[in-house]
């Protein structure tokens, strides 16, 4: 598996979902309010996943962007389907705050893994 395989954005993605949803997903029900309960080291694991994905140049800014930050949203609507077991979809200002939530930890990775791949000498062509 090379640095350009297309398969580094879909397991980047499950990392960085696990890594904000594994907290997010065993608060209690009275404690999961966003956007408080997603300030945990889950936004973080989102804004490393995309950092090294960028970093090691497995991908275009854009791209690797979206798909860490999408892992946020996905935690959210994962909860409401399997811990909360509510068959609905959660309401759109949840989604919007996790939206936004994984937007900017995923950009602050993004940036500063491409400013490691700048220095990089093995930058892909």
């Amino acid at each position: 598996m090379t640095r350009s395989s297309p398969v580094w954005l879909p397991i980047g993605f499950v990392i960085a979902l696990i890594g904000v949803g594994f907290k997010y997903w065993q608060l209690p029900a009275d404690q999961a309010a966003l956007p408080a309960a997603l300030y945990t080291p889950g936004l973080a694991a989102v804004a490393v996943v995309a950092m090294l994905l960028r970093a090691f140049g497995t991908g275009r800014f854009l791209r690797i962007w979206l798909w860490a930050a999408i892992a946020v949203p996905v935690a959210v609507v994962l909860r409401h389907l399997l811990v909360e077991q509510v068959a609905a979809v959660p309401w759109p200002r949840e989604l919007s705050i996790a939206t936004l939530l994984g937007l900017g930890a995923s950009l602050i990775g993004t940036a500063i893994g491409s400013l490691l791949l700048l220095r990089s000498s093995r930058r892909p062509q």
